[in-house]
């Protein structure tokens, strides 16, 4: 499989976790997946009422630089090792 298809289909196993990641856990998967769908963050911060998207934007901006594979790559480990494999 390509790093692709493995990124396609962890999308997939991720929503079939046995239990919910922290939140941690959750805004690295986010960040991955943002990165490795759209690049770098791009627009402005969320205003400081909005904790959740300044929470989504920050984890997302913390891997900023990162190639779009690998983070696709990055976010394919994080779920297998969710997944215990």
């Amino acid at each position: 499989m390509s790093v692709s298809e493995d990124f396609q289909q962890a999308q997939i196993d991720v929503k079939k976790l046995g239990a919910r990641p922290g939140n941690d856990v959750l805004l690295k998967l986010y960040a991955l997946y943002k990165q490795g769908t759209h690049g770098d963050a791009s627009g402005s911060r969320p205003g400081m009422f909005d904790l959740t998207g300044r929470a989504k934007f920050d984890a997302w901006k913390s891997v900023a630089g990162t190639d779009q594979e690998e983070a696709q790559r990055q976010y394919v480990e994080l779920v297998r090792r969710l997944q215990g494999l």
